[in-house]
């Protein structure tokens, strides 16, 4: 019996030993096994990512075949357009830069900033409404309405003073509206509203004194000696203050933009003259000893509103207004210029 339950011991252990022995193979094969599936993933992995990319390459480069063309075409398209405008735009003429000064006395100083023409407008429109204010007084006085210890004055001699006043602020009122519209011009295209806004102070010099006129003409019940002088003062103040506001240099946004348009560099013009010249040597200008020089907006700003005709010659410059020629509306460059038809100039 003992010998029988020895043997089934052995026979057990060896069983046992067998089972460790077909597990621990098993194991190995797993892991071997484990570790070709990865590898053969990894390939897996590489040939499609590299599938991947080449397609995404031939993708990229049949989008590149398709669109380089398109490119091209609108590019020279482009190109094309832009020929056709530089070549309607007039060449420009560009001003020397400022040499020094041409005479040992010479005094050349630069050109102060033109300001803003905004703040001219406001302050024409402020003196315009003190000096109506002035002539209501002066014709209250007229009329008796109100009787005033001005100074000790006679009511004539108080009338004088505030139609003096008047006129003294309807002048500076017309310096400062003829400014900003040198400043920032309006257009030209009606002339009757371009006379109409250039000529305001002519237009308020009249309101500011004939009202004063007419009632002193027809008050009878105003001694006779007062009523003549204070209609014969008014009546210089009028034409004073119309001549003074009435703009003899008129300058249209049209000419400003193409005096900017055609003159780049500075240009230069005397303390009295009333032209801008392109060339500080210029034979006009042989005996000013005192010049200024900037921009020729800042130029047409100081009521210099047209173009030496030496200068225009020198330069063969023909589209400006010059001291002796007007242009016309043909020869000033056209608001339209930029405004070319994109079809007709590709084609």
């Amino acid at each position: 019996m003992a010998e029988n339950k020895e043997k089934k011991l052995v026979s057990a252990d060896e069983a046992v030993k067998a089972v460790k022995k077909t597990a621990a193979k098993a194991g190995d094969a797993a892991e071997n096994t484990a570790a070709k599936a990865k590898k053969t993933a990894a390939a897996a992995k590489d040939a499609a990512e590299g599938t991947a990319k080449k397609a995404l390459k031939k993708a990229a480069d049949a989008v590149e075949e398709t669109v380089e063309p398109a490119v091209d075409e609108v590019e020279e398209a482009v190109e094309e357009i832009e020929e056709e405008v530089e070549e309607a735009k007039p060449a420009k003429k560009t001003a020397p830069k400022k040499p020094a000064a041409k005479e040992e006395g010479s005094n050349l100083q630069q050109a102060k900033p033109k300001g803003s023409s905004t703040g001219y407008r406001i302050g024409a429109i402020a003196l315009w409404v003190v000096a109506l204010g002035l002539e209501i007084v002066a014709i209250m006085i007229l009329l008796g309405k109100i009787k005033m210890n001005f100074l000790g004055l006679s009511s004539l001699a108080q009338i004088i003073v505030f139609l003096v006043l008047d006129l003294i602020c309807v002048v500076i009122g017309s310096q400062l509206w003829k400014k900003a519209n040198h400043i920032s011009p309006m257009s030209k295209k009606n002339k009757t509203l371009f006379w109409i806004w250039n000529n305001m102070g002519v237009i308020v010099a009249v309101a500011c004194f004939l009202p004063f006129i007419i009632i002193a003409l027809s008050n009878k019940n105003t001694d006779k000696k007062t009523r003549v002088v204070a209609t014969v003062v008014a009546i210089i103040a009028l034409l004073i203050a119309g001549l003074a506001s009435y703009d003899w240099n008129p300058v249209s946004k049209e000419e400003l933009e193409a005096a900017t348009n055609t003159i780049t560099g500075d240009v230069y013009w005397a303390p009295f003259g009333k032209v801008y010249h392109t060339h500080q040597d210029c034979q006009a200008l042989n005996h000013t000893d005192t010049l200024t020089y900037g921009s020729v907006d800042q130029a047409i700003a100081a009521n210099r509103t047209r173009l030496c005709s030496f200068c225009a010659k020198r330069d063969d410059i023909t589209n400006l207004a010059t001291d002796g020629k007007d242009v016309s509306a043909e020869d000033i460059l056209p608001d339209e210029i930029g405004e070319i038809d994109l079809e007709e100039a590709a084609d």
